[in-house]
This record gives structure tokens, C-alpha cells and sequence, in this order.
């Protein structure tokens, strides 16, 4: 079994819920952040700076190499899935952890290939701080109807 990469439309759907900011900003942590929440570099590989731009497409590319951790998450398990199914939940793990879904119920229906549960256990996190977040269960169904398709 070969291992996966997410397609341009799993990045797509994963941008569509990070917001996009084109100039470097603090984040509430106090981390010089750009683009879809990136921190560390700019997009010609220096250091980020205050002031420093990225255009949606290097924002992108950036995201791309944010999101090859959560890749290699999935990659792991060695699950038999569709691009839609490996997107979806690189998605996933990029937004709740590597961690957190490997100990989770979806992983485990998963492995048993109940694919049909599987999918329904996506919609079991949208929850931060014991609150339903309106955020995270649009992206939740966003991630399970792309799994299902």
C-alpha cells in the first residue's frame, strides 16, 4: 500500500476553515503568525517577520507543509481509503491532532473498516472546552460528507 498526500481539494476544504490573513499578525499566544495560521517562516523560508506579506497561493503552499505531519498521522495506520476518505481526515487530525486520533472511536471503527460509523464519529467533535462551537461542527459535516463521497 502506497501512502496518500492530500489533494488540492482536501487543502482546499482545509483552508476554507483557517482564516486567511495576508500580513503577519500576532495570534492571541503571541506567535508572529501568516496566511492560514503559519508560523516560523515566510514564504521564501526566512525567519517571519512583522510586516511580511504571503499572496493566497504561498499561503497555501505553506499550508500544504503545515498539514504534511497530519499526513504522515494517517499514513501510519495503514488504513485501506479512498483520496476522499485520506483527505478528510487529514483534515481532521490537522484540527484536533495526531494524539487525540489515535486514541479515538473514529480510528477505531476505522480498522474494523465500519466506515459508515466511522463517519458519523466526525460529527462527535465539535465540541472545545465542553461547548458546541458552531465552527467546528460546520467543519466537522464538511469533513464527513467528504469522507462519505
Amino acid at each position: 500500500m502506497s501512502d496518500l498526500t492530500i489533494s488540492e481539494n482536501g487543502l482546499s476544504m482545509i483552508a476554507s476553515f483557517e482564516s486567511f490573513e495576508p500580513k503577519a499578525y500576532y495570534c492571541p499566544a503571541g506567535v508572529l503568525t501568516i496566511g492560514y495560521g503559519h508560523t516560523g517562516t515566510n514564504a521564501q523560508g526566512q525567519e517571519l517577520q512583522e510586516g511580511d506579506t504571503v499572496t493566497p497561493e504561498q499561503a497555501k503552499r505553506l499550508l500544504y507543509e503545515d498539514v504534511l505531519w497530519a499526513e504522515d498521522a494517517v499514513n501510519e495506520q495503514r488504513l485501506h481509503l479512498t483520496q476522499n476518505q485520506f483527505d478528510a481526515l487529514v483534515s481532521f487530525v490537522f484540527n484536533v491532532g495526531a494524539t487525540a486520533f489515535a486514541h479515538s472511536t473514529l480510528l477505531k471503527k476505522l480498522k474494523s473498516c465500519d466506515f459508515e460509523d466511522a463517519a458519523d464519529e466526525f460529527l462527535r467533535w465539535n465540541k472545545a472546552g465542553g461547548k458546541v462551537l458552531r465552527g467546528l461542527t460546520a467543519r466537522r459535516e464538511a469533513e464527513r460528507d467528504l469522507f462519505l463521497s
